[in-house]
């Protein structure tokens, strides 16, 4: 008899009222693991941000949304309902609670000045204003309205973008939108829209 290794752990493990393996009855150990981890946590369901497959998340969270509590996320797994992954997550979208939980995540901008060594924080009004100058300045100087032969062409060869595996399709719309209005012909996203 041929057996893969998923069949062994279903024969020896099982899903039934008879759990057993290797001779031990394993029933009140695997249904207290199941509920030992989220236990006391309230479900958050949710989306993968990574490389717009989008697949299903549930976001396990402790704190009773007190005034003075504050939710901390303790596990994160695939949603068996939803109907892309149906539970199953890539090591990408297994690791996110190490990403939200991560001490070195950057919460507000930063910018490193030209000659400078060190990188200083900024608030976001700074920084979109210090993008939008950046932007409009580059676009001025290399704004092209007509090409050799004098036919209309307006695009702005000094700017390209490129967007991430983390964009949605929603967001890449807007950036089309908003690049192809500013004359930006190298243009690059993975939902490619």
């Amino acid at each position: 008899m041929d057996v893969s290794r998923r069949a062994f752990l279903q024969i020896t493990v099982g899903t039934g009222a008879t759990l057993t393996a290797f001779g031990f009855d394993v029933a009140p150990l695997h249904a207290q693991a199941k509920t030992l981890k989220i236990s006391r946590t309230s479900e958050t369901r949710s989306t993968c941000p990574y490389c717009s497959v989008s697949c299903g998340v549930i976001i396990h969270t402790l704190g009773d949304k007190a005034k003075n509590a504050i939710p901390q996320v303790v596990h994160v797994e695939g949603d068996p309902d939803h109907p892309i992954n149906r539970g199953t997550l890539c090591p990408k979208g297994a690791s996110l609670e190490q990403d939200i939980l991560n001490d070195r995540r950057l919460l507000k901008p930063q910018v490193r000045r030209p000659g400078s060594n060190h990188w200083e924080d900024i608030g976001w009004d700074q920084a979109i204003d210090e993008i939008a100058r950046r932007v409009k300045k580059t676009r001025d100087e290399t704004f092209i309205e007509r090409d050799a032969r004098g036919r209309t062409v307006n695009r702005c060869e000094g700017i390209a973008w490129t967007g991430g595996c983390t964009d949605t399709n929603e967001f890449n719309y807007l950036v089309v939108k908003t690049m192809r209005s500013l004359g930006v012909v190298y243009l690059e996203n993975q939902a490619r829209v």
